[in-house]
């Protein structure tokens, strides 16, 4: 079976460009090549992106809110700003994830942090152990969901074949 740096140089600039460094489907009557399916991650990861950058900018009420109501310093406001500006460059990432990789590593990361520090929260304050439960597993699905779906590092190869 050839590879995709085997194939001419205008089939393998095609799928460069518009699949990236994903695998793909490569079937052309003349050249008699097919690989298999696999699911396109790029597209999953930037749906994602967008998902979890709407979810953070929606944080913004809540900060609002506090802004507003809270006499005390406290250090909600300050988390909600973090996460409000944290979905708005998620939301430039989904443009193009793989050359926002340390963004995306960053949310990933942090937000299994939020979420360990809000379950180990959910054992010392047991009226708000359902509210910092929930709130730990969502930030955990998030993290390990970005992590899963991370764009990777280029390859030599791929770099090989654009210079073709």
């Amino acid at each position: 079976m050839e590879s995709l740096a085997s194939m001419p140089s205008a089939l393998s600039e095609h799928f460069r460009r518009n699949v990236g460094n994903m695998p793909i489907i490569a079937s052309h009557p003349c050249l008699g090549i097919k690989q298999e399916v696999t699911v396109n991650r790029e597209k999953t990861l930037k749906v994602l992106l967008v998902v979890v950058g709407v979810l953070f900018i929606a944080t913004v009420i809540p900060l609002a809110q506090s802004l507003w109501q809270s006499r005390q310093a406290d250090a909600e406001p300050m988390l909600f700003s973090l996460y409000v500006t944290l979905g708005i460059l998620l939301l430039f990432a989904a443009r193009n994830p793989a050359e926002h990789r340390s963004l995306i590593a960053f949310a990933a990361w942090s937000s299994l942090a939020h979420a360990s520090v809000m379950f180990i929260q959910s054992f010392r304050d047991a009226d708000e152990r359902m509210h910092l439960g929930i709130g730990s597993a969502a930030f955990a699905i998030i993290g390990i969901a970005l992590l899963a779906l991370a764009p990777g590092k280029p390859s030599h190869e791929l770099k090989s074949a654009a210079a073709l």
